[in-house]
């Protein structure tokens, strides 16, 4: 979902239409389209809450993008326990064993990739892309998406998707948009393969009930 700034409503107001696929031609889903101001200039965004839930041993959804201060809440929607943690040096945190929404709120203070992960379902990984501009949406199952609410001017967009070859810097173009007039933009992007191991047996997990 993207996020506009906070403060007083902006008179003119656009989007940018964002499509990444892959060089066959392929769309790409959960990728983090995002765009920052090309003056370097960071607008106060609404800091508020956003989900990561827990659903049939997987997280919902696979990469959330938020703004940086933004607390995040992992509901555990499973009838089994899940234990969440993250080793990422951004935020490092650990969430025991527990059902429902019994977990507090994890507050995400820095930018960057955070990594998430469940210590008793080695495949469940999910990923916070915590970022420091207000304007980013997540792609959807066709590649596309929008981000809304963006003041006209020059703006720097990117895409990163957790599946980007190591140490590859997300891709990048310089967008102006004009009062009145959205803009489209598109990336073509190379994926490493999807190398996350293999779900086990529902019945592997009983015992966390």
């Amino acid at each position: 979902m993207a996020v506009s700034a906070g403060g007083p409503t902006i008179a003119a107001a656009e989007s940018i239409e964002g499509f990444v696929k892959t060089p066959e031609g392929q769309p790409i889903s959960d990728a983090v389209i995002f765009a920052a101001a090309a003056s370097g200039s960071r607008p106060a965004g609404r800091v508020g809450r956003a989900i990561v839930d827990q659903q049939d041993k997987e997280f919902v959804p696979h990469v959330r993008p938020i703004l940086v201060g933004t607390e995040v809440i992992f509901p555990n929607k499973d009838d089994i326990r899940h234990h969440v943690y993250s080793f990422s040096p951004v935020k490092k945190f650990e969430l025991p064993l527990y059902k429902g929404a019994q977990a507090s709120p994890v507050k995400f203070d820095k930018p960057g990739l955070v990594v998430l992960g469940c210590n008793i379902h080695d495949w469940m990984l999910g990923y916070v892309y915590v970022l420091e501009t207000p304007y980013f949406d997540t792609t959807a199952a066709n590649g596309g998406a929008r981000i809304a609410d963006l003041p006209a001017g020059t703006y720097q967009v990117q895409v990163w998707h957790p599946r980007l070859p190591e140490g590859a810097a997300p891709a990048s173009q310089r967008v102006t948009i004009a009062a009145g007039k959205d803009e489209r933009v598109e990336f073509v992007v190379s994926l490493k393969p999807d190398l996350r191991p293999r779900r086990a047996p529902s019945r592997a997990a009983d015992k966390y009930r």
